[in-house]
């Protein structure tokens, strides 16, 4: 659980949506309302030693970790 609040840490850097989530199909989602190239690369470095990555066809981070089970 740490870590999954290490990573909401950085989101709320750049953004606090109403409703930033969305997991399905055991992928968590994570959408901000901004430009994926506006975030810090040590950010998203960060994001995916938390296993967090940017799926470019759905514009927001997810991860496998957090998905439902």
């Amino acid at each position: 659980m740490k870590e999954l609040v290490e990573a909401f840490q950085i989101f709320l850097k750049y953004d606090n949506p109403d409703y930033p989530t969305n997991c399905e199909h055991d992928i968590m989602r994570v959408y901000l309302n901004i430009a994926y190239d506006t975030i810090e690369q040590d950010d998203i470095k960060k994001l995916a030693d938390l296993s967090f990555s940017y799926d470019d066809d759905f514009g927001c981070f997810y991860s496998y970790k957090y998905g439902s089970n």
